[in-house]
């Protein structure tokens, strides 16, 4: 089946240029002809059907030898030719004086006119009605294999070959035999495959400019044209010629397949090459000018319906793709939670992309349905896919192309169809192909199909045509341009879907927030500006006296008590508070010379609005009485503890120590009375007073439904004197060789957080590695593993719960850290994970580090 074109370097091929480029079969003969018509060179075989020896033609008019009416007639069809490739056909024509019929072809190569006879038939068929009744057939058949072999018996029918096959090209070049009709007893071509070697480059060049060519005997001897070589040393050119010879390479390939003549017609889908009838016969064989024209019709016939099908079919298959995008965009226009859901994505995709398995990467997250990749080698595919073309859709059917080891799952997914949702090449849907494990059919080794010889390798034919098989691993079924054409249609849908849900979610948490934002700054508007009045009112309602002006200044400090517990309940939107920021608001406040007297220790607590606003009085209180008459009034201290109990019950401790002798009140005041009732009364806890000389001692009980805590590591969180007084031993320091020899994945993506934390961890003697995005981290851990991590929650528009799934996945210890702290949003999986509220401090990371690790 294989051609080889007439303009072929010199330098690799026989050293029989004349033979090989200026030659035809010795069935006819060839006259080329200059624009006025003087015969400028003849085929060496001229007199033998014309009288005329070729030497005395050469110069002279042809109308000198054949008659006026043919000259009249063929000037007629040259004036048709109105395109660089055509070909006009003149039949049953007589050049001679006998009354022997030719048929002639006529073409324009270059300067010159080409006319090519052959003996021919008179004949008065119908040609048209001939093609008519093989289309109508061809029409009838249900499907495209059907098709196919209707087309190869069509052909065998008119021209009477052994075997017709029809022979389709991949992208690659092979071939593929998908059709065939041929005679009881030669054995079957059909589903074999052929090297794209067999038929060269320039082969199939040849054949879309010429769509028929014939050999009508393997051992006919070529006839030569006379001279070989014009003026320019350039033989004829003779791409366009019926009677051309082919080389001698090509009639070697048909010798070793055992056949004698053959007849290829090309098929021409939307201009490109798209296969053959490909035509064989086991004895010489010499179909008439006028039926290979007849088959040559049919063919771009058969060409033009095939085309027909091919549209309509892609046609139908984008319609109803088009379908299902509309129904995505819809379905998740309603219900924005599909997105995020892979067994729907994977049941709507795969309606109208077929594949075994759907993978989606967001934001560094990932969910699977189906056969898919482990989450490692899914990680490494994303990165890898991030280095395509950008915004794209990317297929191949093997994976192990675009990454390494692609080995160890190619049986689950060998192919994929990666569909990019976002901007950047971050976000994907990604469609996977399990391994089809073919035995692909050859006709001989494709691996060996030429061997080195006098002709160079590209130009020695292959000997064996034995079926061999080979079988195809590490590949999926390819993902075809229709499917991929509907995957950017697919693509175009899912971002708008992405951009509408961000948008809207966007806009939604944008209203939500101000309008909260507004009413919160009303509230705090409104409750400032009363207590305010009320601070006025005391203060210009006080007479000259120093008993009311004392009165005046302890309402005064109740009612800054109240406003600075209302500040800090606001500040979280009217949620719990910390009852940490309690404490040293307060101390700062109203003890500020004795901020540093004041220890508090306890696990991180949050008290509801209720409860923070009556312990703000009672804190105030305790700590007003204490720097008048106990032990902040001189150089004693004061511990504040608190703790969980089992039922989850809030107990509070006040413990005096190093000040003067206290002695009870000798009259029960407002302070006392608030210090005493106001946790039993207004929050159905507990309270008690113990006024020792030694210090002023005092515990409260506050039910659990008044307490919460924050998603933070376990264990106190200390505040530190910070001067005049050594610390308390509870809470001394981190040692500094804390994390020595440790190393520590930091993700966080502002620089200045992250230069911070990296100091604090470099004083403990860690080593440490910062990433400020989940693609660096990702990138980091492909190599390296480190003793645990610090991940920032929230990393721009995206988040580092990707990265704590990884490290999970890889065994390494870690916590999070956010600026929202105990209001921080957590996934239901790394819900029960510790989260440091930012920014970073020495203690905080050590108190995380040492209960993370289990550190002494």
């Amino acid at each position: 089946m294989a051609e080889i074109n007439t303009r072929v370097d010199l330098t690799n091929c026989d050293r029989e240029p004349i033979h090989l480029l200026g030659a035809i079969q010795p069935v006819g003969f060839l006259v080329a002809l200059s624009k006025d018509w003087l015969v400028a060179r003849v085929s060496g075989n001229v007199g033998g059907f014309l009288g005329v020896e070729p030497q005395d033609m050469i110069g002279n008019p042809l109308s000198d030898f054949v008659p006026a009416q043919l000259i009249h007639d063929l000037r007629n069809r040259v004036a048709l030719l109105s395109t660089p490739d055509a070909i006009e056909r003149l039949f049953a024509c007589k050049p001679t004086a006998s009354d022997a019929c030719f048929d002639a072809a006529i073409h324009v190569a270059g300067a010159q006119i080409i006319l090519e006879f052959e003996p021919g038939v008179e004949t008065n068929g119908d040609a048209s009605g001939s093609v008519r009744a093989m289309i109508a057939r061809l029409d009838t058949q249900p499907d495209v294999a059907a098709f196919y072999r209707e087309g190869a018996r069509q052909v065998r029918a008119l021209l009477g070959y052994d075997r017709v096959m029809v022979y389709r090209f991949a992208a690659d070049g092979a071939g593929e035999v998908v059709a065939e009709a041929c005679k009881s007893g030669i054995g079957s071509f059909k589903g074999l495959h052929y090297p794209a070697s067999d038929i060269p480059r320039q082969a199939r060049a040849l054949y879309k400019r010429n769509p028929l060519r014939l050999i009508r005997d393997v051992s006919q001897v070529p006839v030569a044209i006379v001279p070989a070589l014009d003026a320019n040393r350039e033989p004829l050119d003779l791409s366009l010629s019926v009677l051309r010879s082919v080389s001698t390479i090509h009639i070697e390939y048909l010798k070793n397949m055992g056949v004698e003549a053959s007849l290829s017609i090309s098929i021409l889908v939307d201009g490109e090459l798209w296969g053959l009838f490909a035509c064989h016969h086991y004895s010489p064989r010499s179909p008439t000018f006028e039926r290979r024209s007849v088959a040559e019709l049919f063919a771009q016939m058969f060409s033009m319906r095939l085309e027909s099908r091919e549209r309509r079919e892609l046609v139908e298959y984008e319609r109803r793709a088009r379908d299902i995008s509309d129904q995505l965009l819809g379905a998740v226009a309603s219900d924005e939670t599909l997105l995020k859901d892979p067994d729907w994505l994977a049941d709507i995709l795969t309606s109208a992309i077929p594949a075994d398995g759907v993978a989606v990467w967001i934001n560094g997250n990932y969910a699977f349905s189906g056969q898919t990749p482990p989450t490692d080698d899914f990680r490494r595919i994303v990165r890898a896919l991030n280095a395509t073309a950008a915004g794209k859709v990317f297929a191949t059917d093997h994976i192990g192309s675009l990454v390494d080891k692609a080995e160890s799952f190619s049986k689950t997914a060998s192919g994929l169809l990666a569909i990019p949702i976002s901007r950047s090449p971050r976000d994907y849907v990604v469609l996977f192909r399990s391994e089809m494990r073919e035995s692909v059919r050859w006709a001989g080794d494709p691996h060996k199909p030429i061997d080195y010889g006098p002709n160079g390798p590209r130009l020695t034919p292959r000997e064996s045509f034995a079926e061999w098989h080979e079988l195809v691993e590490g590949k999926s079924v390819p993902f075809n341009a229709s499917e991929q054409r509907v995957a950017e249609t697919l693509r175009a849908t899912l971002i708008e879907v992405v951009l509408r849900l961000a948008d809207e979610a966007a806009a939604q948490r944008q209203h939500a927030n101000a309008r909260q934002e507004l009413l919160i700054a009303e509230l705090n508007h409104r409750v400032r500006n009363i207590l305010g009045v009320i601070r006025g009112l005391v203060r210009q309602s006080q007479p000259d006296n120093d008993v009311v002006r004392e009165f005046v200044s302890v309402v005064d400090g109740r009612i800054h008590s109240l406003a600075r517990a209302h500040n800090q309940i606001t500040d979280d939107h009217w949620g719990p508070a910390p009852l940490q920021a309690l404490i040293d608001a307060e101390a700062a406040a109203f003890a500020a010379h004795k901020e540093s007297s004041i220890y508090s220790e306890g696990p991180p607590i949050l008290l509801n609005p209720q409860a923070y606003s009556s312990m703000a009085l009672v804190v105030h209180e305790l700590v007003t009485n204490s720097t008048k008459y106990g032990s902040l009034s001189g150089d004693g201290i004061v511990e504040f503890k608190w703790a969980r109990e089992e039922n989850g019950d809030l107990t509070l401790t006040w413990s005096e120590s190093g000040g003067p002798a206290v002695k009870a009140p000798t009259r029960k005041g407002f302070g006392t009375t608030i210090i005493k009732r106001s946790v039993p009364y207004d929050l159905g806890g507990s309270a008690a007073i113990d006024y020792d000389p030694a210090g002023v001692q005092a515990r409260f009980c506050i039910p659990a439904r008044h307490v919460s805590e924050p998603r933070v590591v376990k264990g106190p969180e200390v505040r530190l004197p910070r001067k005049n007084h050594p610390p308390h031993p509870s809470q001394a320091p981190a040692k500094p060789d804390l994390l020595a020899g440790l190393s520590v994945l930091l993700v966080e993506d502002s620089l200045i957080i992250a230069l911070d934390a990296e100091d604090i961890l470099v004083r403990f003697g860690a080593s440490i590695e910062t990433a400020s995005t989940p693609e660096a981290a990702h990138d980091m851990l492909d190599g390296w593993k480190p003793d645990f991590a610090i991940l920032d929650i929230n990393l721009g528009d995206q988040t580092s719960f990707g990265i704590a799934d990884r490290l999970s996945d890889l065994g390494v210890p870690f916590f999070f850290a956010s600026g929202y702290g105990e209001q921080a949003n957590l996934p239901d999986e790394h819900r029960v994970r510790a989260v440091v509220q930012k920014p970073y401090t020495t203690h905080n990371i050590a108190r995380a580090s040492e209960e993370l690790l289990g550190l002494d």
